[in-house]
């Protein structure tokens, strides 16, 4: 069985799109999921499956919207895919503080023209590296404006964002058997 990350596109944000951690464990376990584990309250789950990643991705999403009510997308990576993501850290010559280094993960590669090309960012950095983006945020992602043109990007693929101590958080994870 492979282990992988399943990260769960805009919920818990605000009081809308609620879904509890220990609600979404019990129904992935209920699904017959293994070495469930979850991280923090946004979307963040380890386990095992020996479905393909589309189908995985597939099986995961319509159990969510059926339990919840509501589309829930659905990015996946597993152990190596993760592993790959940790070691390339191209901006980690400059990210010093974790809560502000992100990683947008795409629900496919980018492809066409650099979505954030134009954008003044100031003191801001990126890296658009495959199904990733990189972002060096500073001075947090409140105000950034990295973040405002990363949400306002239309016809690309799909994206969810952790910051890099999540991220490690997670790899630590999946390199736990039954974490």
């Amino acid at each position: 069985m492979a282990r992988y990350a399943v990260l769960l596109r805009g919920i818990n944000l605000g009081r809308s799109r609620r879904v509890g951690m220990a609600d979404l464990r019990a129904l992935l376990v209920e699904e017959g999921y293994e070495g469930v584990a979850t991280l923090l309250q946004s979307g963040n789950v380890v386990l095992e499956s020996d479905m393909s990643p589309a189908t995985l991705r597939k099986a995961l999403e319509g159990t969510l919207q059926e339990r919840f009510g509501m589309p829930i997308e659905v990015i996946l990576r597993s152990r190596d895919e993760l592993a790959a993501v940790v070691r390339r850290n191209p901006l980690g010559n400059v990210a010093d503080d974790g809560s502000r280094y992100v990683v947008a993960f795409l629900a496919s590669p980018a492809t066409g023209d650099d979505p954030l090309a134009g954008v003044d960012a100031g003191d801001e950095r990126y890296v658009i590296s495959g199904s990733e983006m990189y972002l060096w945020l500073p001075a947090g992602q409140q105000n950034s404006p990295l973040m405002k043109a990363l949400g306002k990007i239309k016809n690309g693929p799909s994206a969810t964002v952790r910051n890099w101590n999540t991220v490690e958080k997670l790899l630590a994870m999946l390199d736990r058997p039954g974490a």
